[in-house]
Protein backbone atom coordinates (compact mmCIF):
# COMPACT_ATOMS: atom_id res chain seq x y z
CA UNK A 1 0.00 0.00 0.00
CA UNK A 2 1.36 3.08 -0.90
CA UNK A 3 2.24 5.68 1.84
CA UNK A 4 0.65 8.76 1.85
CA UNK A 5 2.76 12.02 1.48
CA UNK A 6 2.57 14.39 4.56
CA UNK A 7 2.10 18.60 4.02
CA UNK A 8 5.14 20.19 5.23
CA UNK A 9 3.85 24.02 6.34
CA UNK A 10 7.42 25.30 5.04
CA UNK A 11 6.76 25.14 1.64
CA UNK A 12 3.86 27.03 -0.13
CA UNK A 13 0.79 24.78 -1.80
CA UNK A 14 1.54 24.13 -5.52
CA UNK A 15 -1.86 26.62 -6.05
CA UNK A 16 -0.29 29.45 -4.66
CA UNK A 17 2.48 29.75 -7.27
CA UNK A 18 -0.21 30.28 -9.76
CA UNK A 19 -1.76 33.33 -7.61
CA UNK A 20 1.49 34.94 -7.50
CA UNK A 21 1.94 34.42 -11.11
CA UNK A 22 -1.22 35.90 -12.40
CA UNK A 23 -1.26 38.38 -9.48
CA UNK A 24 2.39 39.52 -11.39
CA UNK A 25 0.68 39.22 -14.69
CA UNK A 26 -2.40 41.41 -13.55
CA UNK A 27 -0.20 44.00 -12.24
CA UNK A 28 2.16 44.48 -15.17
CA UNK A 29 -0.85 44.45 -17.24
CA UNK A 30 -2.51 46.88 -15.06
CA UNK A 31 0.50 49.25 -15.33
CA UNK A 32 0.72 48.35 -19.15
CA UNK A 33 -2.65 49.82 -19.56
CA UNK A 34 -1.88 53.75 -18.60
CA UNK A 35 -0.73 55.07 -21.75
CA UNK A 36 0.89 58.59 -21.97
CA UNK A 37 0.55 60.48 -25.60
CA UNK A 38 3.20 63.24 -25.46
CA UNK A 39 2.76 66.75 -25.87
CA UNK A 40 1.45 68.25 -29.70
CA UNK A 41 0.98 64.23 -30.69
CA UNK A 42 -2.07 62.70 -31.59
CA UNK A 43 -2.08 59.09 -31.04
CA UNK A 44 -3.80 56.11 -33.32
CA UNK A 45 -4.29 52.95 -30.90
CA UNK A 46 -4.33 49.61 -33.20
CA UNK A 47 -5.11 45.99 -31.69
CA UNK A 48 -4.64 43.18 -33.63
CA UNK A 49 -4.74 44.78 -36.74
CA UNK A 50 -7.43 46.92 -36.49
CA UNK A 51 -7.80 50.99 -35.74
CA UNK A 52 -9.84 52.25 -33.14
CA UNK A 53 -12.17 54.68 -34.17
CA UNK A 54 -10.72 57.84 -32.23
CA UNK A 55 -7.33 59.26 -32.04
CA UNK A 56 -5.89 60.02 -28.80
CA UNK A 57 -5.07 63.52 -27.56
CA UNK A 58 -2.25 64.89 -25.55
CA UNK A 59 -1.74 62.96 -22.04
CA UNK A 60 -2.46 60.00 -19.92
CA UNK A 61 -5.01 57.65 -21.29
CA UNK A 62 -5.94 53.47 -20.51
CA UNK A 63 -6.26 51.41 -22.91
CA UNK A 64 -5.57 47.19 -23.40
CA UNK A 65 -2.43 46.21 -22.69
CA UNK A 66 -2.03 44.68 -25.58
CA UNK A 67 -3.09 47.72 -27.80
CA UNK A 68 -0.39 49.67 -29.52
CA UNK A 69 -0.52 53.36 -29.65
CA UNK A 70 1.53 55.33 -32.89
CA UNK A 71 1.83 58.89 -32.37
CA UNK A 72 1.97 61.40 -34.65
CA UNK A 73 3.39 64.85 -34.26
CA UNK A 74 1.34 67.94 -34.81
CA UNK A 75 3.92 70.26 -34.43
CA UNK A 76 5.45 72.36 -38.04
CA UNK A 77 7.72 70.48 -40.16
CA UNK A 78 10.03 71.50 -42.51
CA UNK A 79 10.90 69.76 -45.66
CA UNK A 80 13.76 70.58 -47.91
CA UNK A 81 14.14 69.70 -51.16
CA UNK A 82 16.58 70.42 -53.80
CA UNK A 83 15.54 69.80 -57.42
CA UNK A 84 17.14 70.19 -60.90
CA UNK A 85 14.23 70.39 -63.11
CA UNK A 86 14.35 72.12 -66.55
CA UNK A 87 12.72 75.66 -67.68
CA UNK A 88 10.53 76.79 -70.73
CA UNK A 89 13.88 76.88 -72.60
CA UNK A 90 14.86 73.14 -71.71
CA UNK A 91 17.59 74.55 -70.02
CA UNK A 92 17.90 72.70 -66.25
CA UNK A 93 18.20 75.00 -63.00
CA UNK A 94 18.75 74.02 -59.69
CA UNK A 95 15.59 75.03 -57.36
CA UNK A 96 15.79 74.37 -53.59
CA UNK A 97 12.41 74.57 -51.91
CA UNK A 98 11.04 74.24 -48.70
CA UNK A 99 7.94 73.48 -47.42
CA UNK A 100 5.88 74.23 -43.88
CA UNK A 101 3.33 72.07 -42.79
CA UNK A 102 1.56 70.18 -39.70
CA UNK A 103 -1.17 67.57 -39.51
CA UNK A 104 -4.65 68.03 -38.63
CA UNK A 105 -5.42 66.23 -36.04
CA UNK A 106 -8.98 65.12 -37.28
CA UNK A 107 -7.11 63.69 -40.04
CA UNK A 108 -4.30 61.78 -38.28
CA UNK A 109 -6.21 58.33 -38.48
CA UNK A 110 -7.23 58.25 -42.01
CA UNK A 111 -3.32 59.46 -42.60
CA UNK A 112 -2.20 56.31 -40.90
CA UNK A 113 -4.81 54.25 -42.74
CA UNK A 114 -3.82 55.51 -46.72
CA UNK A 115 -0.24 56.71 -45.91
CA UNK A 116 1.00 55.14 -42.74
CA UNK A 117 3.92 56.79 -40.76
CA UNK A 118 6.50 57.48 -43.62
CA UNK A 119 3.98 59.90 -45.09
CA UNK A 120 6.79 62.63 -45.94
CA UNK A 121 8.28 60.19 -48.26
CA UNK A 122 5.17 58.56 -49.77
CA UNK A 123 3.29 61.65 -50.11
CA UNK A 124 5.07 65.32 -49.23
CA UNK A 125 8.20 64.83 -50.91
CA UNK A 126 6.66 63.50 -54.34
CA UNK A 127 3.89 66.06 -54.69
CA UNK A 128 6.05 68.64 -53.97
CA UNK A 129 9.10 67.55 -56.36
CA UNK A 130 6.23 67.09 -59.39
CA UNK A 131 4.70 70.37 -58.24
CA UNK A 132 7.89 72.20 -58.78
CA UNK A 133 8.75 70.92 -61.96
CA UNK A 134 5.95 71.24 -63.65
CA UNK A 135 6.13 74.64 -62.79
CA UNK A 136 8.89 75.55 -63.84
CA UNK A 137 8.28 74.30 -67.09
CA UNK A 138 6.11 76.88 -67.96
CA UNK A 139 8.28 79.56 -66.54
CA UNK A 140 11.50 81.23 -68.62
CA UNK A 141 15.13 81.31 -67.04
CA UNK A 142 14.94 85.08 -67.08
CA UNK A 143 11.50 85.20 -64.92
CA UNK A 144 13.01 82.71 -62.62
CA UNK A 145 15.78 84.80 -61.88
CA UNK A 146 14.01 87.95 -61.75
CA UNK A 147 10.22 88.44 -61.12
CA UNK A 148 8.63 84.38 -61.70
CA UNK A 149 10.29 83.77 -58.34
CA UNK A 150 6.88 85.23 -56.04
CA UNK A 151 4.64 84.00 -59.02
CA UNK A 152 6.22 80.08 -58.64
CA UNK A 153 6.26 80.44 -54.94
CA UNK A 154 1.83 81.70 -54.99
CA UNK A 155 1.50 78.75 -57.60
CA UNK A 156 3.69 75.87 -55.50
CA UNK A 157 0.88 76.87 -52.39
CA UNK A 158 -1.99 77.02 -54.18
CA UNK A 159 -1.15 73.94 -55.64
CA UNK A 160 -0.05 71.64 -52.99
CA UNK A 161 -2.45 73.16 -50.45
CA UNK A 162 -5.14 71.13 -52.31
CA UNK A 163 -3.21 68.53 -52.33
CA UNK A 164 -1.97 68.19 -48.96
CA UNK A 165 -5.83 68.90 -47.38
CA UNK A 166 -7.26 65.75 -48.98
CA UNK A 167 -5.05 63.79 -47.06
CA UNK A 168 -4.85 65.17 -43.35
CA UNK A 169 -1.96 67.37 -43.81
CA UNK A 170 -2.18 71.41 -43.44
CA UNK A 171 0.14 73.90 -45.26
CA UNK A 172 1.51 77.21 -44.24
CA UNK A 173 3.96 78.03 -46.20
CA UNK A 174 5.74 77.54 -49.57
CA UNK A 175 9.90 79.01 -49.64
CA UNK A 176 11.83 79.27 -52.68
CA UNK A 177 15.40 79.56 -50.79
CA UNK A 178 17.94 79.77 -54.03
CA UNK A 179 17.18 79.28 -57.82
CA UNK A 180 20.76 78.42 -59.57
CA UNK A 181 21.08 79.46 -63.32
CA UNK A 182 23.78 78.16 -65.26
CA UNK A 183 27.04 80.60 -65.12
CA UNK A 184 26.92 81.87 -68.68
CA UNK A 185 23.22 82.60 -68.04
CA UNK A 186 23.37 84.44 -65.22
CA UNK A 187 26.17 86.60 -66.55
CA UNK A 188 23.98 87.65 -69.75
CA UNK A 189 20.73 88.09 -67.65
CA UNK A 190 22.85 90.66 -65.10
CA UNK A 191 24.69 92.32 -68.25
CA UNK A 192 21.04 93.05 -69.71
CA UNK A 193 20.06 94.24 -66.27
CA UNK A 194 22.90 96.41 -65.81
CA UNK A 195 22.07 97.70 -69.48
CA UNK A 196 18.74 98.59 -68.80
CA UNK A 197 19.51 100.57 -65.44
CA UNK A 198 22.06 102.56 -67.41
CA UNK A 199 19.72 103.43 -69.80
CA UNK A 200 16.71 104.03 -67.35
CA UNK A 201 19.53 106.61 -65.39
CA UNK A 202 20.29 108.24 -68.49
CA UNK A 203 16.75 108.92 -69.42
CA UNK A 204 16.53 110.29 -65.82
CA UNK A 205 19.23 112.77 -66.54
CA UNK A 206 18.13 114.03 -69.51
CA UNK A 207 14.72 114.53 -68.70
CA UNK A 208 16.42 116.49 -64.81
CA UNK A 209 18.17 118.78 -67.96
CA UNK A 210 14.92 119.49 -69.87
CA UNK A 211 13.30 120.30 -66.28
CA UNK A 212 16.52 122.57 -65.51
CA UNK A 213 16.57 124.16 -69.31
CA UNK A 214 12.97 125.16 -69.44
CA UNK A 215 13.03 126.91 -65.27
CA UNK A 216 16.11 128.48 -66.82
CA UNK A 217 13.87 129.95 -69.66
CA UNK A 218 11.40 130.75 -67.45
CA UNK A 219 13.47 132.20 -65.03
CA UNK A 220 15.14 134.72 -68.51
CA UNK A 221 11.37 135.65 -69.11
CA UNK A 222 11.08 136.58 -65.96
CA UNK A 223 13.95 139.26 -66.01
CA UNK A 224 13.57 140.16 -69.26
CA UNK A 225 10.04 141.22 -68.49
CA UNK A 226 11.03 143.11 -65.02
CA UNK A 227 13.89 144.69 -66.90
CA UNK A 228 10.96 146.61 -69.70
CA UNK A 229 8.48 147.03 -67.05
CA UNK A 230 11.70 149.21 -64.94
CA UNK A 231 12.72 150.69 -68.36
CA UNK A 232 9.37 152.02 -69.03
CA UNK A 233 9.21 153.34 -65.61
CA UNK A 234 12.72 155.47 -65.48
CA UNK A 235 11.44 158.76 -67.78
CA UNK A 236 14.45 161.10 -68.34
CA UNK A 237 12.58 163.77 -66.00
CA UNK A 238 13.10 161.02 -63.08
CA UNK A 239 16.65 160.98 -64.50
CA UNK A 240 16.67 164.80 -64.25
CA UNK A 241 15.39 164.95 -60.92
CA UNK A 242 17.49 162.39 -59.22
CA UNK A 243 20.33 164.28 -60.11
CA UNK A 244 19.21 167.73 -58.85
CA UNK A 245 18.62 165.54 -55.63
CA UNK A 246 22.25 163.95 -55.72
CA UNK A 247 23.49 167.70 -56.54
CA UNK A 248 21.94 169.13 -53.54
CA UNK A 249 22.89 166.75 -51.18
CA UNK A 250 26.70 167.44 -52.50
CA UNK A 251 26.41 170.80 -52.47
CA UNK A 252 24.94 170.49 -48.31
CA UNK A 253 27.83 169.02 -47.14
CA UNK A 254 30.82 171.02 -45.42
CA UNK A 255 33.60 170.68 -47.94
CA UNK A 256 34.41 173.42 -49.78
CA UNK A 257 33.32 172.97 -53.43
CA UNK A 258 34.05 174.95 -57.17
CA UNK A 259 30.14 174.94 -58.58
CA UNK A 260 30.01 175.58 -62.34
CA UNK A 261 26.40 175.71 -63.88
CA UNK A 262 25.97 173.94 -67.10
CA UNK A 263 25.09 175.78 -70.72
CA UNK A 264 21.96 174.07 -71.33
CA UNK A 265 18.63 173.50 -69.54
CA UNK A 266 19.38 169.37 -69.43
CA UNK A 267 23.13 170.26 -67.53
CA UNK A 268 22.90 169.62 -63.71
CA UNK A 269 25.73 171.90 -62.11
CA UNK A 270 28.98 170.38 -61.81
CA UNK A 271 30.76 170.49 -57.90
CA UNK A 272 34.35 170.91 -57.94
CA UNK A 273 36.32 170.09 -54.55
CA UNK A 274 38.32 172.93 -53.81
CA UNK A 275 42.34 171.90 -53.29
CA UNK A 276 43.22 171.42 -49.61
CA UNK A 277 46.88 171.71 -50.19
CA UNK A 278 49.97 172.71 -52.10
CA UNK A 279 49.34 171.10 -55.67
CA UNK A 280 46.87 169.31 -56.85
CA UNK A 281 43.11 170.10 -58.01
CA UNK A 282 40.24 168.44 -57.22
CA UNK A 283 38.08 165.71 -58.45
CA UNK A 284 35.56 167.09 -61.22
CA UNK A 285 31.74 165.44 -61.79
CA UNK A 286 30.74 165.87 -65.45
CA UNK A 287 26.85 165.66 -65.60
Amino acid sequence: MMGVEKYDGSRPPPTGKYVVLGGLIFLVGFVCAFRVVPPAHAGVVTTFGSVAPETLSSGLHIVYPWSQIINFKLKTQLLDSENVVPTQEGLNVELDVAVLFHLDPKGVRDLYLTLGEDYVEVLVRPELASAVRGLTSEQSAKALYTSGRRVIQTHLFDELQTKFSKRGLLLEDVLLKAIKLPSLLTDAIELKAQAEQDAARMEFVLTKEEQEAKRKTVEADGIAKFQHIVSEGISPQLLQWKGIEATEKLAESKNAKLVIVGNSDNNLPVLLSAPTGGGGGGAAFDS
